[in-house]
């Protein structure tokens, strides 16, 4: 791998660093509140609450007798309970001894199941709830897509002929009747880019006919991170006007271009703000979700395209906005097992496993690209770190609740021997998995 690569074109690597770093101590946070404050709720002490590792940089004792603290390696933290051996949980069997039934109590291991159970899956819950939160948010601030096929604002385009003007509310286009936005939807799969496309809008309460620009030009509306086109330096906003010379004037022009290239480099001519220059960029070959299920092997530059005009769009109410966060969050989770399941069984490449190279340039370029879109990425990271802590692997809160499991059916815990084993090979297996995803960020194309 090209060591200059790991620059994001946007800066450096401070930058890419001091993103990743405070999209995850954001998540850290959360996760590791929500075990202390639920252990709280359940009459469990906590001593120590740590926002990173090694050597501690700031502390305070509160009033309860807390330590909270920032600590030098900002790569993840811990709620360190009374009784507790180590920050991973570990039980200090000579610390517990000495202490009387009320003092225990208040200690992890002498707590009763549920509230053991309950503080353990409480991280991960509360990383999944701020990820529903966060959607849900940009959601009410950004606002959703209307079902009345309503012209919002105009985007710039280097075409001539855009007679829309925004409150038109489109009736027909292309002769097909849209009476609402699904239907806009659909009509528009079945233009043809080559032709000039009428539109029948109400405008101020009449109905006029007026010629417009093809709906789905070749614009750049998100450009991916980790993707050819933004290692290539493409913009939101940006417009293909053709590929390797070959003039464009619809998106899906472009994405078939791509699919066609088997990898090749291509050439595409980019309108920006009036101005029109060249790039060169090679497609990636990717595994994509399929939306009935699955994935699909593509080729491709890491852009969505957008419409011609922004829709209108309206604040959805805040019991709306939640559920359409909470199916968001599904989606991602949904999408991850399924991911995982597909790598495990050889169906799609393993380098889809991101370590923390590909997370921290993932970071970079998000925050890069606007607040809204690494507000988005850290809202889909508290979702994979909420999923990953639920694995049930030993070191994992997901391993824990498998030990409160089996206490629970027969009746006593793991042996002190067992769980020492078992935490050792939980953590060979982390370990281990990390090595394996360092290892896809530096030699996977």
């Amino acid at each position: 791998m090209d060591i200059i690569g790991l620059i994001p074109s946007f800066g450096n690597i401070a930058w890419t660093l001091a993103a990743f770093i405070v999209a995850l101590s954001i998540i850290v946070a959360v996760h590791e509140y929500g075990h202390y404050i639920v252990g709280r709720w359940c009459g469990i002490h906590a001593e120590v609450f740590s926002l990173g590792f090694g050597p501690v940089l700031w502390s305070r004792t509160d009033r309860r007798g807390t330590t909270w603290q920032v600590a030098a390696l900002p790569l993840g933290g811990y709620v360190k309970f009374l009784g507790d051996a180590d920050a991973a949980s570990g039980r200090d069997g000579g610390a517990i001894g000495a202490m009387g039934t009320a003092e225990r109590r208040r200690t992890m291991h002498g707590a009763p199941l549920w509230a053991r159970a309950a503080t353990v899956a409480a991280g991960p819950a509360f990383n999944f709830a701020m990820a529903i939160l966060v959607f849900a948010g940009v959601f009410w601030a950004g606002g959703i897509v209307t079902d009345r096929p309503v012209v919002g604002q105009l985007r710039a385009l280097p075409f001539e002929g855009a007679a829309l003007r925004p409150g038109d509310r489109i009736l027909a286009v292309g002769g097909i009747e849209t009476p609402d936005t699904a239907a806009l939807g659909a009509a528009l799969d079945t233009l043809d880019p080559a032709a000039v496309v009428p539109y029948r809008v109400e405008r101020d309460g009449t109905a006029i006919t007026v010629d417009g620009p093809f709906p789905l030009p070749p614009l750049v509306d998100v450009v991916q991170p980790r993707s050819a086109a933004g290692d290539a330096g493409l913009r939101a906003g940006d417009v293909v006007l053709a590929v390797d010379g070959a003039p464009i004037v619809a998106f899906r022009e472009l994405r078939d271009r791509v699919g066609a290239s088997g990898g090749q480099p291509l050439t595409l001519t980019v309108w920006r703000a009036g101005e029109t220059f060249e790039v060169t960029l090679r497609p990636k070959r990717m595994d994509m979700p399929r939306p009935e299920g699955g994935f699909e092997t593509r080729w491709l530059l890491g852009l969505n395209g957008g419409m011609a005009f922004d829709p209108e769009t309206r604040t959805p109410g805040p019991l709306e906005g939640l559920w359409m966060g909470a199916q968001q969050t599904w989606a991602i989770i949904a999408t991850s097992l399924s991911a995982l399941g597909h790598i495990v069984s050889g169906a799609i490449s393993p380098c889809n496993l991101q370590g923390p190279i590909g997370m921290a340039e993932t970071s970079g370029e998000s925050a890069a690209a606007g607040p809204e879109q690494f507000i988005w990425f850290i809202a889909m990271l508290s979702t994979a770190v909420g999923l990953m802590n639920l694995f049930p692997v030993p070191v994992l809160d997901g391993g824990h609740l498998v030990f409160h499991a089996y206490e629970a059916v027969t009746r006593r815990p793991p042996s002190d021997r067992a769980l020492r084993v078992l935490m050792s090979a939980g953590f060979a297996l982390l370990i281990g998995l990390m090595v394996f995803a360092l290892t896809n960020d530096l030699f996977c194309p």
